[in-house]
């Protein structure tokens, strides 16, 4: 019986996050080490902190991914769900009289007039 390729995927997955973090954590080993070392530097001391959240990284956007896709999935069945509901009528829309313009400002008119007078001194 062959495995599916959602499984294979996963596991494809988890073993990329375990190799990851064993990595890291081996290169927070060798920074402590140099930490240690009569010439280790507190750069070294944050190399070790950094290195194991590093090694997790992976690990946590395939967890966070899959809790996306999960809240999609979970839309889209709900979306599936209100498509197949009975829609409700909308009320009918009442005509409105047009609103009349507001009343041009005499500034604005005054400006307006301005710039007709230079557009027609430009032509």
């Amino acid at each position: 019986m062959s495995a599916s390729p959602v499984l294979l995927r996963r596991l494809g997955i988890a073993g990329v996050c375990l190799v990851s973090l064993a990595l890291c954590c081996g290169l927070a080993w060798w920074q402590w080490e140099r930490f240690s070392s009569a010439s280790g530097t507190f750069q070294n001391l944050g190399y070790v902190l950094q290195w194991p959240l590093f090694g997790l990284f992976p690990a946590f956007m395939f967890w966070r991914i899959s809790k996306l896709r999960r809240r999609a999935a979970e839309a889209d069945a709900q979306e599936t769900m209100a498509e197949t509901a009975v829609p409700e009528v909308p009320a009918p829309r009442r005509r409105r009289a047009p609103v009349p313009p507001p009343p041009e400002d005499d500034e604005l008119a005054a400006y307006n007039r301005y710039l007709r007078e230079l557009n027609a001194r430009d032509k």
